[in-house]
């Protein structure tokens, strides 16, 4: 398989930025939920994280948007519980075709240098796991008392909403997310 390569440096900052200011931002908004400044950074944060600049001209990844939409769907989770959940399980399932960004994330985001790569990985899959709890976001699905019995049903919604091979590379199928989905209980 050809792998989809970009040296999008701009973006990469870019997204970076966003997340380092949403990682100092997002705990002092829960803190102070009256301080405008605060509030305004993180506005701010998810207006340019949704505009398109950031993925403009480069691969995007949006598998964990098509995998939480049937999260809410079925079970009435907002959006920010479904990625919560997905993303960490989705990383680790796809960490070998994602490492280069994975471990660039580490370093860059979580300040994870030390380690084998498959040490830096988990610590950052674990440190947004971290951030997401702390802003009280939890990130499994058991945390939601949901025990997986519905992710056949879930992949029978993926499948008929054409939800078949999502991915920057189209590499994430039905089995792939039934994996993911698994790991996310």
């Amino acid at each position: 398989m050809s792998l989809i390569r970009f040296d999008g440096k701009i973006q990469d900052r870019f997204a970076e930025g966003i997340l380092l200011t949403l990682v100092e931002e997002g705990p002092k908004a829960l803190k102070e939920p009256e301080n405008y400044d605060v509030r305004a950074n993180v506005m701010w944060a998810a207006t340019q994280a949704l505009n398109g600049l950031i993925g403009a001209g480069v691969p995007q990844d949006w598998a964990t948007h098509m995998l939480g939409h049937e999260l809410t769907a079925m079970h009435g989770l907002d959006h920010a519980q479904t990625l919560a959940i997905v993303l960490p399980a989705l990383w680790n399932e796809k960490r070998d075709t994602k490492r280069a960004k994975l471990l660039q994330y580490a370093e860059r985001v979580w300040n994870i240098t030390d380690g084998s790569d498959d040490a830096r990985i988990d610590a950052a899959i674990a440190a947004t796991r971290r951030f997401f709890e702390q802003m009280g976001v939890p990130t499994r699905l058991s945390d939601y008392g949901l025990d997986g019995s519905s992710i056949p049903a879930l992949l029978a919604k993926l499948e008929a909403h054409g939800g078949t091979n999502l991915g920057e590379h189209q590499d994430i199928t039905l089995d792939v997310s039934r994996r993911i989905y698994e790991a996310a209980r």
